[in-house]
């Protein structure tokens, strides 16, 4: 399993959250989708960097009770960083947490082209042990800018009713300064925010981690 080590920005986790480790495997994947976790931004100084990311207009729901920002410097051309998240077959190459994944649609990646992946969850003392299957929907696209998905993850006793994620790709000297947030939504996740939200981070952090690793390599 991938590194995952919160941020500095991520609440600690309290002793509920040792009854809910299947989260885990849902936010190292993170793929979809109280306390909330400031944002991990750049200081830059720039008004930008604590707005909302966006894509073709669209963002999170940031009325959302669980949702998390955090972004990575990655040296590494633009269009490499961009082809290893878009070409999302190839997930499992780069990512152990997930474990197939596949396109529903052919062709280049736009509105409306879906994939399901899928990750396994560890039992607990509350849900069983289960793979979740997660149906991820394109909304919008910009090439070598942006993207944004949401979907559901659906597993035998434990899911996620819905999420929504968007990426964002800043070309900078030296390298692209690569921005994410996500937000779930759904009546299991929510019956313990903190610890979602703390497990939604780390799992967004061990992404970053896992994409630097394969654009630097």
């Amino acid at each position: 399993m991938t590194d995952t080590r919160p941020s500095s920005t991520s609440p600690a986790p309290t002793g509920s959250a040792r009854k809910r480790t299947a989260l885990l495997g849902i936010a190292v994947t993170a793929a979809i989708f109280g306390a909330t976790a400031a944002p991990a931004v750049a200081d830059t100084g720039s008004a930008a960097d604590v707005l909302p990311l966006t894509c073709g207009g669209q963002g999170i729901d940031a009325a959302a009770p669980i949702h998390y920002r955090t972004e990575a410097f990655i040296k590494a051309p633009l269009a490499k960083i961009w082809n290893l998240q878009t070409d999302v077959a190839r997930w499992p190459a780069w990512q152990k947490p997930v474990t197939s994944n596949k396109r529903l649609d052919s062709g280049p990646m736009q509105p409306g082209s879906q994939f399901q992946w899928t990750t396994p969850v560890p039992a607990t003392e509350k849900t069983p042990a289960t793979t979740l299957t997660i149906t991820s929907t394109v909304q919008r696209i910009q090439p070598e800018q942006c993207i944004r998905w949401s979907g559901p993850a659906v597993g035998n006793g434990m899911s996620i009713d819905g999420g929504i994620h968007v990426w964002n790709f800043i070309p900078m000297p030296g390298g692209v300064l690569v921005r994410t947030e996500e937000n779930w939504h759904g009546a299991q996740v929510e019956a313990d925010v903190p610890t979602s939200t703390y497990f939604l981070g780390a799992g967004l952090d061990a992404w970053l981690a896992d994409l630097r690793t394969a654009a630097e390599g």
